[in-house]
């Protein structure tokens, strides 16, 4: 090989390194957002909230809107006490992977 092909192989080499690292950098999660793995926690912790309340025979489960972000609960829709809000909250807070809970449940009139 002469001088000139080896250095335009090295560069050649050189230029689909540097484009494969910059596909991988583009591929990392970035810490403004929810990753996979965080979005899959979420959903089987709003599931397991959800089922608690469905197995509540106090709590009409249909008016209580469950959302999870990050491992926060929140809780919104509407209940006929606050007896009941309280016990969502309470069924919220036992769920394993629960950091925390907001609740903006409101009282029905």
């Amino acid at each position: 090989m002469t001088l000139s092909k080896m250095s335009l192989t090295k560069r050649f080499i050189g230029f689909f390194l540097a484009l494969f690292m910059v596909s991988l950098v583009g591929c990392a999660s970035s810490p403004g957002k929810e990753g996979t793995g965080e979005y899959v926690d979420d959903a089987v912790i709003t599931t397991k909230v959800k089922a608690a309340i469905f197995n509540e025979s106090n709590l009409k489960s249909s008016e209580i809107n469950v959302e999870t972000y990050k491992g926060v609960v929140q809780l919104s829709g509407f209940v006929s006490s606050a007896t009941s809000a309280a016990r969502a909250t309470e069924l919220a807070r036992g769920v394993k992977g629960v950091v925390s809970v907001r609740n903006d449940l409101r009282l029905k009139q």
